[in-house]
């Protein structure tokens, strides 16, 4: 590991400590330099106020990783052949959640700058905003296609704008935005989506309306993609392991039908897959959250024959 650090910059491996490997298998991980995708695990909740523990959520997702098939069917693929490589876990500070999400933008930027494609995995929704920032940076134009119950688009939230209520927000200076799957806002979030003209599927509008409206959701989007997931986009009968899980949302198979759309039409420069709060006793959450990490690789991947 000690080699491959100059490439990233010593202020980045300043902020990351211990971290298991996605899979869980040392001959399919490729070391850092090969590797197509990056996984980056961000242990932080330090905002949320209705149920914490999405700091469980990245070792969530890496454990259960260990048990998936390297194979996905519908894509014909193993994704580790080209190369996924695991960053140790960021390191927590509690002083300060904008230095957080500073410290996600600094190793986002090491990445982008070194042709990988960032995969975090949360840990608390604020953190995107991070990796948007570093992939605003390094694409133009560029696409924020955020997958959430809630827009997140709060001026401010319990007296700071540095809150996941407020991420999408800050978004808005970054990048064009699209948002699907929501179904709980504020009046002020649904007119600020209003007046601003921003690009807004419902949950209930998307299960209902199948590909026709996957087609008008990729139609929105640029040439250059990144894809932010709060899990609780999907249905709380199949996610129920996260911190608001709000009722109604996306099933697996209209997630997976979307990412599909997305990567046949755009270039997923990164992603995040945020917001897993695990519950004790309860594994297929986690699972869920590993293999929905495992197949957009895949069909991000596709492309890359």
């Amino acid at each position: 590991m000690d080699k491959q650090k100059p490439s990233l910059g010593t202020e980045v491996w300043n902020h990351l400590g211990p971290c298991s490997s996605f899979l869980g298998l040392p001959q399919y991980a490729r070391p850092l330099e090969e590797a197509q995708a990056v996984l980056v695990a961000a242990p932080y909740d330090g905002t949320t106020t209705f149920k914490a523990g999405t700091r469980e959520g990245p070792r969530a997702i890496l454990w259960a990783s260990r048990e998936l098939e390297c194979y996905e069917e519908d894509t014909e693929t193993e994704p580790y052949r080209h190369g996924i490589a695991t960053l140790g876990e960021l390191h927590v500070t509690a002083a300060s959640p904008r230095e957080m999400v500073e410290r996600v933008r600094r190793v986002g930027a090491a990445l982008f700058e070194a042709g990988k494609i960032p995969v975090m995995l949360g840990g608390e929704h604020l953190l995107s905003l991070g990796m948007i920032q570093a992939a605003a940076a390094a694409f133009h134009p560029l696409t924020v296609l955020h997958l959430d119950a809630h827009p997140d688009l709060r001026d401010s939230y319990q007296e700071t704008a540095y809150s996941n209520a407020c991420v999408m927000r800050h978004v808005l200076d970054l990048a064009n935005l699209v948002q699907v799957g929501l179904r709980s806002m504020t009046r002020e979030e649904h007119r600020l989506i209003r007046d601003r003209g921003i690009s807004a599927f419902f949950a209930e509008e998307v299960v209902r309306g199948g590909e026709a409206v996957v087609s008008r959701i990729v139609e929105c989007l640029g040439p250059n993609v990144y894809v932010s997931i709060d899990l609780d986009v999907l249905d709380p009968s199949v996610m129920p392991a996260v911190g608001t899980p709000e009722p109604g949302g996306l099933g697996w198979y209209d997630l997976v039908a979307l990412i599909r759309a997305v990567t046949a039409r755009c270039r997923v420069v990164g992603f995040d897959v945020m917001e897993l709060c695990p519950i004790p006793g309860m594994v297929a959450p986690d699972f869920l959250a590993a293999r929905l990490v495992h197949k957009f690789l895949a069909h991000i991947f596709l492309d890359k024959k």
